[in-house]
């Protein structure tokens, strides 16, 4: 595959391999050849184990590079090395994976380089697992594989065969060439957003009632986070007006804070003049009490009444306002009539695009690692619905609408 070949990245990347103790660990080999028929740098890691499978001269001979195992040896020309590593790749690939390095990957276990090279890993990571189909279909392994998931790890799923063993089933590493597709999948779209200046709102606002109670609402950040991240990846530049969130925000992304509606709705106005597209991913308190006391309000009756007024509309001003060709796209959190009512919200409100979810689906509600979405675009045709994925995966797939819709 030459660098002119349509599905090569466009331009020279930088790929972490890691290998573990397997079998498969040979095929390791054709997944770093292939890489670098697609014009990609490639630098190898090996677990202790993978090195009884294959030797580090093989790799170190393919790649021209020092081939890292322990980066306590001596040879190991880079004392931090599972930094610079780690932090100067565009992907990070894991082929073979063992149940063994999943596990780590997913409890947060640092124990060897490989293990501390993902912790410490800003790029996205590819994940191909292989080993016996027991091993696969434990229920151990399955957490751990959807732990990874909705930490927005990507996947090559193992093919089915006979495995060394002499079972039958589920669990052999997916072949070279699919792996390395699948990394240039990735590396395709990882600068499409370049020249973007995003504006995204994230969190959950809280309206005061009395110097200790406020309204609020249940939403952690995450998914606005996830966009965040997903389009500093992908080449764009990212400000966040986050309001309260349970998650912290990705690193690159500049931050301001705004706790209240009336906050959230003054820094927008600011700062949209910057950007190139508005994502409205906080959930911003619809009312707010019309007076808030300035001393804590005592408990002396059965009941308490609130007067409450709307709060400002923060889509609706930035939709109204834009210029400059800027994309406006909203989120609607339903319970009931999910599709007809984020259609309404996207009319009114004259959006490019919003995605509707129901909130009481399981794995959909809010602070949880996962979500299932449909975008609507301007035109209502076509809706693109998505399955359960992590928000993370469900954030590209926002932003590849986003790209759609700018090349419209």
């Amino acid at each position: 595959m030459s660098s002119s070949d349509p599905q090569a990245p466009p331009t020279q990347n930088n790929i972490a391999l890691g290998v573990c103790g397997g079998i498969a660990a040979y095929k390791a080999v054709e997944v770093l050849r292939g890489l670098q028929r697609a014009g990609c740098v490639v630098r190898v890691a090996m677990t202790k184990r993978a090195c009884e499978f294959v030797q580090p001269l093989t790799f170190r001979a393919l790649s021209g590079s020092h081939v890292i195992v322990d980066d306590y040896a001596p040879d190991n020309p880079d004392p931090i090395a599972h930094i610079t590593f780690s932090q100067t790749v565009d992907l990070l690939i894991v082929a073979p994976a063992t149940a063994n390095v999943i596990a780590k990957f997913a409890n947060g276990v640092a124990d060897d380089f490989l293990s501390s090279t993902y912790l410490a890993c800003t790029a996205p990571v590819l994940i191909a697992p292989a080993m016996n189909t027991t091993m696969l279909e434990h229920p151990a392994t399955q957490r751990n594989l959807e732990r990874l998931r909705g930490d927005g790890v990507h996947f090559v799923e193992p093919d089915a065969g006979e495995m060394a063993c002499g079972t039958i089933g589920p669990g052999r590493l997916s072949e070279p060439e699919r792996i390395v597709a699948a990394a240039i999948e990735i590396l395709k779209g990882s600068k499409d957003l370049a020249g973007e200046r995003f504006l995204i709102t994230v969190g959950a606002t809280r309206e005061e009632i009395d110097p200790v109670r406020f309204i609020s609402n249940r939403s952690s950040g995450k998914m606005g986070f996830a966009l965040a991240e997903a389009a500093l990846r992908r080449g764009g530049e990212v400000t966040l007006v986050a309001g309260i969130t349970t998650v912290n925000p990705p690193a690159g992304a500049r931050v301001v804070r705004a706790v209240s509606a009336e906050e959230m709705s003054h820094v927008v106005r600011q700062q949209m003049v910057n950007h190139s597209v508005f994502i409205g991913a906080a959930a911003i308190a619809d009312y707010r009490p019309t007076q808030r006391a300035e001393q804590k309000i005592k408990k002396s009756e059965d009941q308490m009444t609130l007067t409450l007024e709307r709060t400002p509309d923060v889509l609706s001003q930035v939709a109204a306002s834009r210029q400059n060709g800027m994309l406006v796209i909203g989120f609607a959190a339903e319970t009931e009539n999910v599709l007809e009512n984020a259609k309404e919200k996207l009319q009114r409100k004259g959006l490019d695009a919003i995605v509707a979810n129901d909130v009481t689906r399981e794995g959909s509600g809010f602070d949880s690692a996962t979500n299932a979405i449909t975008i609507i675009t301007k035109d209502r045709s076509n809706p693109v619905e998505l399955p359960l994925l992590s928000k993370r995966d469900a954030a590209d797939r926002i932003l590849d609408v986003i790209v759609s819709l700018r090349s419209s």
